[in-house]
């Protein structure tokens, strides 16, 4: 059994949740996936942003995030998706994503970043996936 199987075979026995999940981690490198993983396993990370990909999270989604070694943190579980242009999200969801100073500038500067890292480059009228989702369990 793999860290992650084991990992959610606990949250399945503490929690009594099971279903379909998908494994994954936040961030464009290792160093920023355990930064990432962490605000969202200790707070304040409730929300994350992301270009336009199918299929879209949906309401209900769960998923193990990991660290960037690959090693489970916490299982989530998707609460609301809107897809919404880059220049419209608001200082509310920077403030939810938790990540820098929280400030909207903030935010705009780091995404306009990581969406050119991920080859996507962003503008204002850019449409984004805006996920907000609840910690369920952290082990």
């Amino acid at each position: 059994m793999t860290g992650v199987d084991d990992f959610w075979t606990r949250f399945v026995a503490a929690t009594g949740i099971d279903g379909p999940h998908t494994t994954w981690a936040f961030g464009d490198s290792p160093q920023m996936q355990t930064e990432l993983g962490l605000l969202v396993r200790d707070g304040p990370k409730r929300a994350t942003a992301g270009p336009v990909e199918e299929p879209l999270p949906q309401p209900g989604d769960l998923s193990v995030i990991l660290d960037g070694s690959g090693d489970p943190l916490c299982v989530i579980r998707t609460t609301e998706v809107e897809v919404r242009p880059f220049g419209e999200v608001d200082e509310r969801f920077a403030w939810d994503e938790g990540e820098g100073d929280r400030s909207l500038d903030d935010w705009r500067r780091e995404h306009l970043r990581f969406f050119a890292s991920l080859g996507t480059p962003a503008d204002m009228h850019t449409p984004v996936v805006l996920e907000r989702f609840e910690l369920l369990w952290s082990g």
